[in-house]
Formats: C-alpha cells, structure tokens, sequence
C-alpha cells in the first residue's frame, strides 16, 4: 500500500474511533511527528478526509476534527436502515455451517465489558452478517458504514452506558436466532428494529452530549 494512504487511513481510523475527538484542531506539523513524515502526505490526507466531511480546512491555523452533527447521523441512519435488513436476508440463506458461527456473539452482555470491548463485539457482529450475505458489494457499503459509525456509538456509550450494551445484545441474539432459522422475513424486521433503536439512542445521546463533540441542526428531522 502507498505510504500516502498508509498515513490516510491511519489519520482517519484516529477520527472514527475518537483518538481525535470531534472538535480536536489537528496541525500538519504535529501529525508529521507523530507519523515520522513529510507534511506533503499529511496535507493530501486532511484533504481527502475533509471531502469525506471529518475535517474542516481552518484558513491559516489547521485544520479540525468536524463535530458530528445530528443530520449527519440520521443521514447514516437512513442508509443502515436499507442495507443492515438486506444484509440480514441474504445472510439468512447461508449453510448452517457457516451461521453457527454466529453463536461466538452470544451472551455478551453477561460479563462487564469495556468501551472498547463492546465497539469491537458490534463492529464484528454487522461485519460478519455482512460477510455472510456473500455480496461483496453490498458487504462493502456495510463495512463502509460501519467505519461511520463508530464515532456514533462511541458517543451513545457515553450516555447510556452498559444499558446499551445489554440492550444491544440481546437483540443481536434474537437475529442470530433468526438467521439460524433461516426466517429471512424475522431476520429482517429484527436488524430494521435493532437500527431504529440504535438510532433512537444515539440521537438522543448527541443532544445530551457536550458541544464539542456534537454540531446543533436548527430543525433536527423526527424519528418518525
């Protein structure tokens, strides 16, 4: 892989997992040192970054970690809400081989976990659903959208805590239960649910949250 990509992803993994938190200026003489650089590969970065709208360019002082915006959130949403379902019933059609795999997820919420423990868990749960539709494209717009996402349920565990946790395991076991079953309409409805929820919360974790991290909508659209 290019070094200049090397340094983007790096620098773009940092944002989607809050190692620089939203609202953070980043500066490409400091992102230099910290990846033993020129600024040149830096600056392309924060530029590509900035088209994906993780990063503002600050005329003549840097460059900031975008706060993340209620719009911007539901705009994840509303494309999760489409492809979490139809990963869910292509996965549904997969050998029972290959969806006993699934029982690695359960009973998560049994022990204590950390927030890093449980991004892991929930990044690797959609993935694997993702994988097991066995369409790599659709697959890839998943893991796409999870990568989004992390930035989200990062903010939502700050708010809910373990509760999320609980919650969120228990509906991903009751998929896993419909998949096993190969009831592709069950695993459907269940991942359309388990979205909304998770919709539900981190919306509602984002106006609670400080507003470093989170950027204001002046009409923020309903959860209907």
């Amino acid at each position: 892989m290019l070094l200049r990509d090397n340094i983007y992803r790096s620098i773009r993994q940092a944002i989607l997992t809050c190692e620089f938190p939203p609202g953070q200026e980043l500066r490409e003489q400091m992102l230099a040192q910290r990846y033993h650089v020129s600024r040149s590969p830096i600056r392309d970065s924060l530029l590509r970054l900035e088209q994906e709208n993780l990063v503002t360019v600050l005329p003549r002082q840097g460059y900031r970690v975008n706060p993340i915006s209620i719009s911007d959130a539901e705009d994840i949403f509303g494309l999760r809400l489409l492809i979490e379902p139809a990963c869910a019933v292509a996965a549904a059609r997969a050998d029972n081989e290959a969806l006993r795999t699934l029982d690695r997820f359960r009973d998560f919420a049994n022990e204590e976990r950390t927030e890093s423990e449980f991004v892991e868990y929930n990044r690797t749960f959609h993935r694997t659903i993702a994988d097991l539709s066995g369409n790599a494209r659709m697959a890839a717009v998943a893991v796409d959208l999870d990568e989004q996402f992390e930035r989200l349920v990062r903010v939502s565990l700050r708010v809910f805590k373990y509760e999320q946790v609980r919650v969120a395991s228990t509906e991903h076991e009751a998929i896993i239960d419909a998949l096993q079953a190969h009831d592709a309409d069950l695993a459907s409805r269940l991942s359309y649910e388990h979205s909304a929820n998770a919709q539900s919360r981190i919306v509602t974790a984002l106006r609670l949250v400080a507003e470093a991290w989170v950027q204001p909508v002046e009409a923020p659209r309903t959860m209907e």
